[in-house]
Parts: structure tokens; sequence; C-alpha cells
């Protein structure tokens, strides 16, 4: 416990990714053994919603990606669900890395929409592989669910829900192709990562 307060109140701007870190691994350790579907479907939605911004904490985006040092970050979802209104009413309080987050809900999306996190939910308008090719090599990190997505339609980091925790796994090439580079401890935190290739001239 000692440890744990040690690193809650750790000083310099790590303090918001250990947090954010210690929150991520909380998030598939205490999910409740047995509730009822209904409230499994809601508690399923919290969780997403804290993942979402929380992933920010550990994405490195080109400095191309922002208007300036001040501009928001943009966490978009499209699709139809549940999720937007609780997105509404804990993530748009929140910060990242210093920015405030702007949640905007989409119908569709393309290259220009100017989303920074993009979660895309079941969508009869835009089928999910389309999304994702249609932003392949943007500055958006995708993000999917693996029940409404397959193959080629799942984003850089896929929800998955295993043995009744909410869990995650990442795609770290798709990351690359995107220009994204995603943290060691985000990596560790993944029920499996697809490593990104190693590409000429790099140390």
């Amino acid at each position: 416990m000692e440890l744990l307060n040690a690193m809650l109140h750790a000083t310099s701007p790590l303090r918001s990714r250990i947090r954010a870190a210690i929150t991520l691994a909380l998030c598939f350790v205490l999910w409740p053994a047995s509730v009822g579907a209904a409230e499994t479907e809601l508690l399923e939605y919290d969780v997403k919603a804290a993942y979402l911004y929380k992933f920010g904490l550990f994405i490195e985006w080109p400095s191309a990606a922002f208007a300036s040092p001040a501009s928001p970050l943009n966490l978009c979802v499209v699709g139809e669900g549940p999720i937007g209104p609780i997105l509404d009413a804990t993530a748009g309080k929140q910060r990242v890395n210093e920015r405030e987050v702007n949640v905007r809900r989409l119908k569709t999306v393309g290259r220009d929409a100017g989303c920074h996190i993009l979660y895309i939910q079941d969508s009869d308008a835009q089928p999910s592989g389309q999304i994702v090719a249609a932003l392949r090599g943007s500055w958006v990190l995708t993000v999917t669910d693996s029940r409404a997505a397959s193959g080629a339609g799942r984003g850089i980091i896929n929800f998955v829900l295993k043995d009744n925790r909410m869990r995650f796994e990442i795609d770290d090439e798709a990351a690359a192709q995107n220009n994204l580079g995603i943290s060691s401890k985000l990596l560790s935190l993944a029920l499996s990562v697809k490593p990104r290739q190693a590409r000429g001239g790099a140390k």
C-alpha cells in the first residue's frame, strides 16, 4: 500500500500516466464476478469510457496532429450506442497531457473529421472496415469492439471481453502506419500485441 501511495503522489508529468496505468489495470482486475446482464452492460460502457480518454495519456501524436499546444484532444464516437452520453459526462471534464478533451459524436467519419481518438460502434451507415481503411495513414487512434469488428475492421486498439473482464488488444504495426507511438506501459497491459515491423534507418 505504501508503494501504491508513493506512485500515486509521485511528482512530475509521469504522475498522470502512473495514475492512468493503475486505473486501467483496475478496470480489468476489479470487474464484479457476478452481476446481472443489464448491470454488466452498463459497467462495460463505463469501463470503456474510462479507457478511451485515458488511452490518450499513453499515445504520442505527431506535432502536426494539433494546430497548437493549446488545441484540445478530440475524442470522437461514431455509430449507435450508449457510450456517447457517458463520455459527455466523464471524459469531457478531463484533461490529457494538459489538453482539454473535446467529445464529438459523429454519424460518419472521414480523414478530415479532426479526430485524435475514434471509438467505432455498430453502424449501418459506415462499416468499421470502411472507417479503418479510410483512416489508415492518418493520425487517428482507432478503437473498436471485437463483437462489432473483425479482420480488416479492427482498430489499433480492440476491446475484448475475456473471462468476464474488459481487456484490449493492440496492433502496434497499425499504430506505426498511423504515425502514432504507444507507450510500453500501455503495451504491457494489453491482452495481446501485434508488434510493429522494423523499418529501414531505425536505430
